[in-house]
């Protein structure tokens, strides 16, 4: 495989031979972005807000393949961000094969991550970060959308620590959470204290003590302007995750809490006011169009990348994407305690075209070498793209799928539907860090038990109703729960109990009997006491055995109303 510098060669050579006007004369000409070209913006106003979220701990440029399925149901459907592919290509006008297709589509993927490279990297971010600053030296606020501290290989092993350590270099002013919680009480305590900044969450209650655990609000002043940031922490953690970790720990949206805490952040003279939330898209907009006097919410959890602001009444709803893939930029210009104008940019971390900054840089290194011989560690290779991100089964959830039928014996096998993990291209090699990126969590065992057919369709339909419920107040979790050994169908718009039909096992063609018990595999149960090896184990195992893994795109899910 040649690299960029002879992939240019070779394209100017050929344009040079051929006075070809389209092709790799083309595409290399799509390659003449720079760190400067990334970073022009007609400044605004008083105020810059940057914010990234859901990082997932990845401090390494990867490679992250966007969704080419991510559905709406109700009154969102086909709205952004339920749009992909070729949809999002043309709703926003972005030209075929550009640098900003790669970065927000899934279309042709594989072909332009073999031009324009990897993205991310938390010593491109900091280059990023810190320009910005320099030119708004008075004016910006940087705010992190949480999901930051779990995800990788480094993370596990400090338990958050690195990236604290990070966040506290890159000067986060504040942030929210999620998956944080799932360090248990006792260590998201410990490495609260040991922020720079406050953590904020009103949204979460100690049922003890009946009070907030963490602070709602934070003051600050930018450019003359005094800025209200409420924090809104995933509502639904002890759903999505263990409870058995946070138990005393209450969530909930809270939307008549947030009315407050606006209300009262304006009478102490908030002339802008922020809502730092870890809800999801459509629970922001739905949110949004419920509660007065927000004027910008920066979402997270979803991992939606939109490169333009959707506005709710006269709210700013903004999405930064994931895993250090974009960094957002809003420009606001504040009269009389309202936004009259304001200029946006979501700014892709194209990591071969930034220079990464040499402190954070250093950082990193240190962090990541006394782990180097594991994370390097080749396990196989791939022929096929590995991504996880979409509503329904990715290339590594089904290799996932795969090593718990085999590695496990079992008929069925179920992995969580996360929306976190890098992506592989075909002919790379699979390390163990690439493992852990999809699967580094606190509750790692990989189950084997006996699941009724009816049990096994009615974890379907709980799961499906969480992602495709109308009301978005009631989608409480991630994406759809993946299955391997059996196929199945769903009509996203029908009601829970409804949706699924035609279970049936790969394995000997026939039906799932509702009243036949089935072995099932799977990780990452939220029940406390699960015995098993760990997935990550598991997976890395399964894919030394192999040594190549090849990887189809999944057809056993037939999806209807969509």
């Amino acid at each position: 495989m040649m690299d960029r510098r002879q992939f240019f060669q070779v394209a100017a050579a050929t344009a040079a031979l051929t006075g070809a006007s389209s092709g790799y004369s083309s595409v290399a000409a799509k390659q003449s972005l720079s760190q400067k070209d990334l970073l022009k913006f007609n400044a605004k106003g008083q105020v810059t807000l940057l914010n990234f979220t859901d990082c997932h701990a990845q401090l390494a440029p990867i490679y992250f393949r966007e969704p080419s399925v991510n559905l709406g149901v109700g009154e969102v459907n086909g709205l952004p961000p339920h749009l992909t592919g070729k949809d999002m290509i043309e709703r926003f006008k972005l030209e075929i094969s550009s640098p900003e297709a790669y970065a927000l589509s899934s279309h042709d993927f594989s072909a332009l991550a073999q031009t324009y490279g990897r993205v991310g990297g938390m010593d491109r971010m900091a280059t990023l970060v810190k320009s910005i600053r320099a030119e708004r030296p008075n004016n910006t606020l940087l705010l992190d959308g949480g999901d930051t501290w779990q995800g990788s290989y480094t993370a596990l092993k400090t338990n958050g620590q690195d990236m604290v350590d990070v966040m506290n270099n890159l000067g986060v002013e504040a942030m929210t959470g999620h998956w944080e919680f799932t360090y248990g009480t006792e260590r998201v305590q410990e490495l609260i204290e040991s922020l720079n900044f406050p953590f904020l969450a009103g949204n979460i209650i100690d049922t003890e003590w009946e009070e907030s655990v963490f602070p709602s609000s934070q003051f600050f002043e930018k450019g003359g302007i005094k800025i209200a940031v409420i924090g809104q922490a995933f509502p639904y953690t002890p759903v999505a995750n263990p409870r058995h970790m946070i138990p005393t720990w209450s969530f909930g949206i809270r939307e008549k809490l947030i009315r407050e805490n606006v209300k009262k952040a304006r009478e102490e003279g908030a002339e802008l006011v922020v809502l730092l939330s870890h809800n999801g898209f459509d629970v922001d907009r739905k949110l949004a169009s419920r509660v007065e006097g927000i004027d910008v919410i920066l979402t997270g959890h979803t991992h939606d990348a939109l490169p333009e602001v959707i506005k709710v009444g006269n709210t700013l709803l903004i999405a930064s994407g994931s895993h250090g893939k974009f960094l957002a930029r809003l420009d606001l210009d504040i009269k009389g305690g309202r936004v009259v104008d304001y200029e946006f940019k979501l700014i892709p971390v194209f990591s071969d075209v930034i220079t990464p900054d040499h402190e954070m840089a250093s950082i990193i290194d240190k962090i990541r070498a006394p782990h180097k011989k594991e994370l390097d560690t080749v396990l196989g290779t791939t022929d096929s793209t590995l991504y996880r991100r979409g509503n329904f089964n990715g290339t590594f959830d089904d290799l996932i799928c795969q090593a718990l039928l085999e590695e496990r014996d079992a008929e069925i096998s179920l992995s969580p539907g996360f929306r976190w993990g890098s992506s592989l291209l075909p002919g790379q090699n699979i390390t163990t860090e690439d493992v852990f990126n999809q699967t580094a969590i606190t509750y790692p065992k990989a189950y084997r038990t006996e699941m009724s057919g009816k049990l096994i369709k009615d974890i379907l339909e709980d799961v499906g109703d969480n992602l495709f419920n109308t009301d978005p107040y009631y989608q409480q979790g991630g994406d759809m729960v993946r299955v391997g050994g059996m196929s199945y169908s769903i009509d996203i718009n029908q009601s829970i109990g409804n949706r699924f039909s035609n279970l049936t096992s790969l394995k000997d063609g026939k039906p799932i009997d509702p009243n036949k018990n089935y072995v099932v595999a799977g990780w990452a149960s939220v029940n406390e006491g699960t015995e098993g090896p760990p997935v990550y184990d598991l997976v890395s195992d399964y894919i030394k055995k192999k040594k190549t893994v090849m990887v189809p795109e999944n057809t056993n899910i037939r999806v209807k109303g969509a």
